[in-house]
């Protein structure tokens, strides 16, 4: 019997001194040129060195605890990042030395892909055979189907809409966006490739969807990327959304709207690359733009994840087959293989 859920996290920097730190973990192996670094490090010492991810997340394990509860599940929720403390390997050996010995683990990404879900499994895999911890744990699918991930999009998107404009003005483009993964870990992306961008057009459809029936307009969208971070070598997927920008306003566009779907809260990538870099775009092209908040820990949202997870507790899954989601092939790592835990195979 599930006895824990464990909320799994990127990770962040929380001073000046782990900036440095924290960006080559995350890097490690993985190509990025020096002058990424130190670009990305400045972000960070612009926010005092700390990132606001942590914070978030550690709002999100509270409220999904809370909403758990609630709804008649209370289970204790745990918190392990990937790239800063409380590492995955560490919060394991906590949770094994307390007593428990089956978990539910749940990333904070809704997506199928390599480093939104795969990765999160290899990170529970791999601190599992390096121990002898007695546990079994198993990862949540990818959650980007649960309506009200889409509903809570839109409901945010028109709470956030000035009076004095309209979706309906042909000046305004309605835009998401997401991040950009190397166009090979797209295609290697679910159980049989392709996931992780048809999962994103599949929620942007369902947020112009709220909208038509919210305010009887259906918005033309677009879909664009942000957040590169690969070798200028390597294929990533576009456009990027500065080109998209500039690409709109030589169109024509008066105004942009843009709705970060591929992100759970406003955290860096979110603070800076749409409300700086993105938003430094369109005053230099005499746009308006308007982005729109992130779930975060939006009621609605949570309470709809606490009820994917709840069902899953009560009805736990076996490991997926072939063709499943989180199966053996599913969003393959595309330098090398690693242990992993099992998904629960639904999506």
């Amino acid at each position: 019997m599930t006895d824990a859920v464990l909320l799994l996290g990127f990770g962040g920097p929380e001073g000046v001194d782990e900036v440095v730190p924290f960006l080559e973990r995350v890097t490690t192996g993985r190509g990025i040129p020096p002058e990424r670094l130190v670009e990305v490090g400045q972000h960070y010492f612009t926010l005092g060195g700390v990132s606001p991810l942590n914070a978030q997340n550690r709002a999100l394990r509270t409220a999904l605890a809370e909403a758990l509860a609630a709804q008649g599940s209370p289970i204790e929720v745990a918190l392990a990042n990937r790239n800063s403390p409380p590492f995955v390997p560490d919060v394991l050996a906590e949770l094994a030395a307390t007593g428990h010995r089956e978990l539910l683990a749940v990333a904070t990404a809704a997506y199928s892909g390599y480093s939104s879900c795969r990765q999160y499994r290899e990170d529970l895999g791999t601190a599992l055979a390096a121990s002898d911890l007695g546990l079994a744990v198993r990862k949540l699918s990818p959650f980007y189907d649960l309506p009200e991930f889409a509903g809570t999009i839109a409901a945010l998107l028109l709470e956030a809409l000035p009076r004095d404009m309209s979706l309906d003005d042909p000046g305004t483009q309605l835009v998401f966006t997401t991040h950009s993964v190397p166009t090979s870990a797209a295609r290697a992306s679910g159980p049989s490739g392709d996931a992780y961008v048809s999962q994103h057009r599949w929620v942007a459809e369902q947020v112009v969807g709220h909208l038509a029936e919210a305010i009887g307009v259906t918005k033309p969208w677009e879909l664009v990327f942000q957040s590169r971070s690969g070798p200028p070598t390597m294929p990533w997927l576009e456009p990027d959304v500065n080109d998209a920008l500039r690409a709109y306003a030589a169109e024509g566009a008066t105004a942009v709207v843009l709705v970060p779907i591929g992100f759970l809260s406003d955290h860096m990538e979110v603070i800076w690359d749409l409300d700086t870099q993105a938003r430094d775009t369109a005053a230099e092209l005499g746009v308006r733009l308007v982005r729109t908040p992130t779930v975060g820990t939006d009621p609605r949202f949570v309470a709809a994840l606490a009820r994917r997870i709840a069902a899953e507790l009560a009805a736990p899954s076996p490991e997926p087959e072939a063709g499943d989601f989180c199966s053996g092939g599913c969003c393959a790592n595309p330098r090398r293989e690693l242990p992993t835990v099992p998904g629960t195979g639904r999506a």
